[in-house]
């Protein structure tokens, strides 16, 4: 076993005490720190490609085959790795994610649309900085700089297609800062908001119909299909799993998405993600710029959020308090959640958590139309 092996093994049980003692996201950490684990022990072979042997045949007419069999089949988690490889995991994720999500706020208030906009301005921020580093190609600027979403699986999607090398710095940064905002986000949002700004009470919101909550998922796919086609897969897996959620006559299937079959994938994309997260490709300088330039665009992202919901707050004719721009990062709902702790700490009456979901599902959506742009780009 080597140093780098040793050193990365070290990094896995530091996550698995993070996300076991600590309980930093430990749905995503537990399962990312042990395939880390898994694919830096000596001779394991769990990431092993399978080796194939080809042989020369001449047929009965005199025509050269080559006929290929599989001497030695790969590793279990090489074979995984392929739903992160071909794309496949992280949209039956977010599928998964619309099964459980109720856009009801968003709809309810629509402003809270340009907050997750905003929030997304952390990305391109970012890109350009990971390209004026000089380190990074355009390609893998970009993947880096979706990692200022907080969306996990999206930063998995986008890197799988245009910087598979970096796909496991990238996702364990990503889940990493995910597990982290309760501790990043506060000081942020204190910094750029007065106390009598924290203390502004919201309008109660209106009830939406269920007509509106059927038609929204259908439409959203449609339009953002039709602007940024290569989000169409994020967006129509999301929207899917809504419609589950929405119309009320696929119980089963809505119960599947949002239970078993998002567990199963989160285990499956954890593990192989983790996997990725070798000494050779993990152990490098590029590795801690991405890490830095990921809490950049984190912090870049809570911020927007913030000071567009302070602009809206002065433009408007109805209160908005500051605090939930922060939310339009698309950790969903735990971003909303930091919003609501902190606006309770400046007034302990004052609830902010439904307004602050607008923003959140806007982000979720925001992110995967970011790193639909980007794909387009430079794909």
């Amino acid at each position: 076993m080597n140093m780098g092996s040793i050193a990365m093994i070290i990094v896995a049980l530091t996550l698995l005490y993070l996300a076991i003692v600590k309980k930093f996201e430990p749905l995503l950490l537990v399962p990312i720190s042990f395939g880390m684990l898994l694919t830096n022990l000596p001779f394991a072979g769990m990431m092993a490609e399978p080796l194939m042997d080809v042989k020369e045949h001449i047929s009965s007419t005199g025509a050269i085959q080559y006929i290929i069999h599989t001497a030695e089949p790969g590793g279990l988690l090489y074979y995984l790795f392929q739903g992160d490889h071909l794309g496949i995991f992280p949209p039956l994720i977010f599928m998964g994610v619309g099964a459980m999500t109720d856009f009801g706020p968003l709809i309810a208030n629509p402003k809270s649309l340009f907050l997750g906009a905003a929030a997304q301005f952390g990305i391109f921020v970012t890109f350009f900085g990971a390209i004026s580093s000089g380190l990074f190609t355009a390609q893998e600027a970009a993947s880096i700089g979706i990692i200022g979403g907080a969306d996990g699986p999206t930063a998995i999607f986008l890197s799988s297609k245009l910087a598979p090398h970096l796909m496991g710095p990238i996702a364990v940064a990503a889940y990493s800062y995910m597990a982290l905002v309760p501790i990043i986000q506060p000081p942020i949002m204190r910094a750029l908001t007065t106390e009598k700004e924290r203390k502004i009470k919201m309008s109660q919101m209106r009830i939406v119909t269920k007509r509106e909550k059927v038609i929204f998922p259908i439409v959203v796919t449609i339009l953002v299909s039709l602007i940024v086609p290569p989000a169409a897969t994020l967006i129509g897996m999301l929207m899917l799993g809504n419609i589950f959620r929405e119309c009320g006559v696929v119980g089963r299937l809505e119960d599947t998405s949002k239970n078993a079959l998002i567990n199963i994938i989160t285990i499956f994309l954890g593990i192989t993600v983790g996997a990725t997260a070798t000494a050779e490709a993990f152990l490098k300088i590029e590795t801690l710029v991405i890490l830095g330039l990921g809490v950049a665009a984190f912090a870049i992202g809570t911020g927007s959020g913030v000071l567009l919901a302070k602009l809206m707050n002065k433009l408007s004719s109805t209160p908005i308090n500051p605090l939930i721009g922060s939310a339009g990062v698309s950790a969903v709902p735990m971003a909303a959640r930091v919003s609501q702790v902190e606006g309770q700490r400046a007034d302990p009456s004052n609830f902010l958590l439904m307004h602050a979901m607008g923003p959140n599902v806007s982000g979720v959506i925001g992110s995967a139309v970011s790193a639909g742009v980007l794909l387009s780009l430079f794909g």
